[in-house]
Parts: structure tokens; sequence; C-alpha cells
């Protein structure tokens, strides 16, 4: 050993303390501030959206319900996509998307079949778990986009494909079952995320990006005062086939269906645009939203059996349960809460997944805690 390598300093385990070419290229890669920070606003908007449902017959709760749901679901879809770019349907993200995508789905199916049982005082005639239950809808169609994404990423036009699919699959009749006319209508959105990369989202920070979110905003809040009262809200609900409209399903159904798609994701990257980049008080719950989507479901299923939609009505029911959205939300980030939902968000059935060639579990499952895995960022949900 020569002079110069006995002066270097070494670590506990006596190696160099100076990071070989290998060390230095398995460097954590940095979460993206801006989408953690949108993930957590979006959720926000769900949970609001869903806790003013009840009241949206008082016209101002009409359109600010309207008015989220213009955009909400279309930028969390976006989202979605964007961060599933890396799925290649390998044996063990298949086996990941089963553990945090399918299996919380039939736990939280089988909660809500509890609730309305109890509700209907008696089961229902059919229990399919291929028809989700109120929010659940969305498992099943990120759980069917994700497989597909191999399929995406290999097209040459994947965008244009899938608007195309959008529109004229909607033409015709769509089952409920696995949510197909969601699915469907969604479809773009996704393909979008996929084809979106790192330096699509730079030009957001310039002003006139800037300046133009601000007027979209503002638009579309004027927007959603008249249309709230005058459109079904079918069309921002996109779960239903145009043939169920009082119109043709072909013009003007698929011109106003690409309206609303033009101005979801107008207001996608609006609200992308005015997202902070830095750090703030709530970018670590971005990486949470997974808890708060399927807790907030069971905890309004409750409000709903309950008087507190007949007791608090017009404005103040609008002010208080905007604040019960917020507060929910906030709730269900804190470790307690999600410590007491980990079962069901993120279970580990080793009896359901075995493991194989003698690995360990976490490795063999691939599964990681929400926020707690430093090499990759979670998709929304």
């Amino acid at each position: 050993m020569t002079r110069m390598e006995s002066l270097r300093p070494k670590d506990e385990r006596g190696a160099s303390a100076r990071p070989g070419p290998s060390q230095a290229s398995k460097k954590t890669p940095v979460r993206d501030s801006r989408l953690d920070n949108a993930k957590f606003i979006l959720i926000a908007l769900v949970v609001i959206g869903h806790a003013i449902e009840p009241v949206s017959d008082y016209g101002p709760a009409s359109a600010l319900y309207y008015w989220i749901y213009f955009f909400h679901m279309p930028a969390f879809i976006m989202i979605s996509g964007y961060l599933s770019r890396s799925f290649d349907a390998s044996s063990t993200r298949v086996e990941k998307l089963v553990l945090t995508v399918a299996v919380p789905y039939l736990i939280f199916w089988t909660i809500h079949q509890g609730f309305y049982a109890i509700e209907r005082g008696g089961l229902p005639d059919s229990l399919s778990i291929l028809k989700p239950t109120w929010t659940l809808w969305f498992l099943v169609a990120l759980f069917l986009w994700r497989l597909s994404v191999p399929l995406w990423k290999r097209l040459r036009w994947p965008v244009a494909t899938a608007v195309i699919i959008s529109l004229f699959a909607a033409t015709t009749d769509l089952s409920s079952t696995l949510s197909m006319g969601r699915v469907v209508s969604l479809l773009p959105f996704f393909v979008l995320g996929l084809s979106l990369r790192r330096e699509h989202f730079d030009h957001l920070d310039r002003l006139w990006v800037r300046v133009s979110a601000v007027l979209v905003l503002a638009a579309t809040t004027l927007l959603a005062l008249p249309i709230s009262g005058d459109f079904s809200r079918e069309w921002v609900f996109w779960r239903d086939s145009l043939i169920d409209r009082d119109i043709d399903p072909l013009m003007p159904s698929v011109g106003i269906r690409l309206l609303f798609m033009g101005i979801a994701l107008a207001m996608t990257f609006a609200v992308l645009a005015l997202t902070p980049k830095r750090r703030t008080w709530f970018t670590s719950l971005g990486a949470y939203t997974l808890f708060v989507y399927l807790g907030h479901s069971v905890v309004l299923l409750v409000f709903k059996a309950s008087p507190w939609y007949d007791v608090l009505t017009g404005a103040s029911g609008l002010a208080v349960n905007v604040a019960l959205g917020i507060a929910l939300t906030l709730l269900l980030c804190t470790p307690w809460v999600r410590k007491c939902m980990r079962w069901a968000v993120e279970p580990r059935p080793t009896w359901l997944l075995g493991q194989g060639d003698g690995e360990p579990d976490e490795k063999a499952t691939g599964s990681t805690r929400a926020g707690t895995d430093p090499k990759s960022q979670k998709a929304p949900v």
C-alpha cells in the first residue's frame, strides 16, 4: 500500500470513503416536489368534491362541484400515466400491481358492500366484484391501464390512437362491468402522461404560461356557473357512453366530448403551472394519496347514512363540508391513521403470493411502503 493510500480516510468497514464510479451511479433519484404537491392538491379536491356532492343542489355548491369535476380526475390520471412509464409487465411489477391495486380494491369493495348491506337491510341480488363500488372504479382503471403500458410505448402515435379509441368506443353501449365507460373515456389522459418527459414540465415555469394558467382557471370558474345548471354531470363523470345522452351520439356528442377533453387538459396544465416546484409543508403528504383515496370513501359513506347532510344545507352546508373535506384529507395523512389502515391499503398477503427462489419477502413481492422507497415516486394512488 502506498503512502497516499494509507492516508485516504476509511469507512467503518475498511473501504475507501471516496465513492467509486459504480457507487456514484447509484445515487438516490430526487422526488419531484411539483408532482408531490400536485398529488396532494388533487386528492384534496377529490375529497372536497365527494364531501359537497350531497349539497350540490345549492347553486354555488353545484358550480364548485362542476368546476372540480372539470379536471381533477383527468389530472390525476395524467400524473398516474407519467409515473407509470417504468412499468414493463415483468413478474415483479405485476406482483406489485396486484398487491398495491388489486388487493386493496377487493378489501375496500368488501367494506363498501358491507355498508350498503346495512343501509339496505340486506345483501343486493348480485355481488359481482367486477362492478366497482363508488370510488373504486379508479383502481380498476389504473390496473387495466398499467397492464397496457408496454403496448402504448410501442405505438408510433399513442395519444392520437387513445383519443380515437376514447371517442368512437364511447358511441356504443359500454357496460358498467369493470367501469369500462371510464376506462375507455379517460384513456387519453393516461396515455398522454406516459408520453410526457421531465423536460416537458420545465415549460410550465415560463411567465406567459403561468399568466395563461390564471386566465384559464378564472375562465373555467365563470364557465362553471351557467354550465352546471344546463349540462348533465355525466359529461364530467366520463362513465357512460354517448348513446345515453338526449342528443345524437356522433354529432354534436363527439364534439362536446372533445371540448370537455380540451377543458380538462387546459386546467390540468394550468394547475401544474401554478403548483409550487419547491418543497412545501404538504409536499411529503403527496406520497399518501392512496390512504386518502380509499379512506375517505368509508368515512363519507358513514356521513351520508347519518342525518349530517339533512341538517347542513345551503351556504353553511357548503362551507362546513368544504372544511370537512380538507380536514379529512389531512387526517388520513397522519402517521397514526396510516398505521391503522396499512393492513388494507398496503397489504402483505404472503398467503396470496408465495416466495420464489428463497428470496426475502420484500424482494419477492416488490412491495414498498408509501413514501419510504427512495428509488421510486409512486403514482397518485
